[in-house]
């Protein structure tokens, strides 16, 4: 076989680990990966704007923003707005998005995170090169992304459909 082929199907296996674990998390939790990143950050402060939120989870605020709907839909944040200054707005968790919070299973990248870590500073070096030259490889270097391993639709404003059921095969 083609040493390209390797390369592919390697690619391949990671995608589809990362979509496995984003259905798990949709089952198990209800929440899609991003969902779950902006609850872990207000979750760490009292309160945030949606814009300091945005920063905190390296997402757009539109994105923050549509999340924040779906997240106060289900009543798991509230929005504040500042008695100070009238045009900002607070995010705060809930009871119930505390609670469902605290019983939330860990993101794929909590994981590798600490995988990562653990490897010697040359072999960081060498993967972070090497993934930066295969996205160049595939015109990727352009497509804006942040650090979270999920593919749901959250990352483009849209909930998953609600009729979503993991594909076969992926358990």
């Amino acid at each position: 076989m083609e040493r390209y082929a390797d390369v592919l199907i390697s690619l391949r296996r990671i995608i589809r680990a990362i979509d496995m674990r984003s259905r798990r998390l949709m089952q198990q939790a209800g929440f899609t990966g991003p969902q779950l990143l902006v609850l872990q950050a207000l979750g760490t402060c009292e309160e945030m704007t949606a814009g300091e939120l945005a920063r905190e989870v390296n997402l757009s605020q539109g994105t923050v923003t549509s999340i924040l709907d779906r997240l106060e839909k289900r009543e798991l944040i509230q929005r504040i707005r500042s008695h100070t200054d009238r045009r900002k707005v607070y995010v705060k968790l809930t009871g119930e998005g505390s609670e469902q919070l605290a019983s939330a299973p860990t993101l794929l990248q909590e994981r590798f995170i600490e995988r990562f870590n653990e490897l010697k500073e040359w072999e960081q070096h060498q993967i972070l090169a090497s993934l930066q030259r295969l996205a160049e490889m595939m015109d990727a270097q352009d497509i804006e992304a942040a650090p979270v391993l999920d593919i749901r639709h959250d990352l483009e404003g849209q909930a998953p459909p609600e009729d979503w059921k993991p594909a076969a095969g992926d358990k």
